[in-house]
């Protein structure tokens, strides 16, 4: 049964996956399952993030579960821009994994400074 607490994450039109503090994918929105359908998708969740990637990914998968520190940056693939920000989780201070959230972006975004 859903509850209101996960409802929001399969409504939410960007990918969100969250693996464990070992790589294990624990949970893929529907978005993520369908983005990555050809891949196994749904079937994904269980499997280690670090070996759905190449070099270096891997190695900064791996970097990022054993600092806890965040990583952001953008990337172009079939003429699509994306923000890709992957962050730690923690339950108590201690860390549990990490989040991935991969969202579409303009190629001409606007960029605000304020104070």
């Amino acid at each position: 049964m859903k509850t209101s607490e996960n409802i929001w994450q399969d409504g939410f039109p960007s990918n969100i996956i969250v693996c464990d503090k070992d790589g294990v994918i624990i949970y893929m929105n529907k978005q993520a399952q369908k983005a990555y359908a050809k891949d196994g998708g749904a079937k994904l969740i269980g499997k280690n993030l670090i070996d759905c990637h190449p070099e270096p990914s891997k190695t900064k998968v791996k970097e990022l579960l054993q600092s806890g520190k965040p990583n952001s940056y953008t990337i172009e693939k079939n003429a699509i821009k994306k923000f890709i920000h992957q962050s730690p989780w923690f339950i108590d201070g201690e860390l549990k994994g990490l989040v991935e959230f991969s969202i579409e972006i303009p190629f001409d975004m606007p960029h605000f400074k304020r104070s």
